[in-house]
């Protein structure tokens, strides 16, 4: 055994999990492409989730959208802890992969540690935020990225900063125990960020849970509801009868059920102590 290389046994045990992960992946992505009627973005959002969570992340998948031969896959969703599912599926789906090419970058480049966290807290939170929800999400959110960029920086930045107050702390007392954690060509590296992932899932779950309680957040949905683009197919408000344009009926789409300041505010406290523990 050596300083740089504690428990040998953990290759063979890393070895057996990224080859359940391998499995699960294909079976996640052959099922959501083939049987699930689920938005795009999810069915991609599951496939990254299960290949950064493995077999827990195609368990959760099993568990909350594949609905059962026969069911309804909109009933099978419906209840409010799978839509909590989906929406912390979908910040774990951007935030993770923004978080672990970061990582591999700055441990290639052998940066410090403190330098190494903030840059993978902001690409994280910028690929969650660009990409996964402004972009990914305009059509849900009205159709235009500059709205759907405003819409959603609340909800993800409190979000990320739940799911990075989880993740963070894994890798740095992981990587900080074991220096073969720390490059990017080791299983243990992508064994570090497996589980940090999947305990920061965790972490930022009962958030999600909220947020999409309150309306701050959408859950899942499918194809057959809401269109290809993830917009209604039916129109959600009737036409304003002098012609004009109705920005209040876009706001109440995009936040059905919006939280007051003091909630945010609130959250935001929860979220930045969870940081600073």
């Amino acid at each position: 055994m050596t300083m740089s290389s504690p428990y040998p046994w953990l290759d063979t045990v890393l070895i057996a999990w990224f080859a359940l992960t391998a499995l699960s992946v294909a079976y996640v992505a052959w099922d959501a492409f083939t049987r699930n009627p689920e938005l795009r973005v999810m069915k991609w959002g599951w496939v990254l989730v299960t290949l950064y969570g493995g077999p827990v992340m195609a368990a959760a998948y099993v568990l909350s959208c594949q609905a059962p031969k026969g069911e309804q896959h909109e009933a099978f969703v419906q209840p409010l802890w799978k839509q909590a599912f989906g929406s912390a599926i979908h910040c774990m789906a951007g935030d993770a992969t923004g978080v672990i090419v970061a990582a591999a970058v700055t441990t290639a480049l052998g940066l410090p540690m403190w330098l190494d966290v903030t840059a993978e807290y902001l690409f994280g939170f910028a690929f969650g935020l660009l990409i996964f929800q402004a972009l990914f999400m305009r059509d849900m959110l009205g159709g235009s990225y500059s709205r759907a960029l405003r819409a959603s920086f609340v909800p993800e930045w409190l979000s990320m900063n739940v799911f990075m107050a989880g993740m963070i702390p894994v890798m740095v007392v992981l990587m900080s125990r074991d220096m073969a954690a720390m490059h990017a060509g080791s299983l243990r590296f992508w064994g570090v960020m497996s589980l940090a992932t999947l305990v920061g899932f965790a972490v930022a779950y009962p958030l999600n849970l909220w947020l999409v309680g309150v309306g701050l957040k959408h859950g899942m949905g499918t194809e057959r509801v809401l269109g290809h683009g993830g917009h209604s197919v039916q129109p959600e408000h009737p036409a304003p009868a002098t012609g004009a344009h109705d920005d209040s009926a876009m706001a109440d789409m995009t936040m059905p059920a919006k939280a007051t300041l003091a909630q945010i505010l609130a959250m935001t406290v929860i979220t930045c102590c969870g940081l600073m523990v």
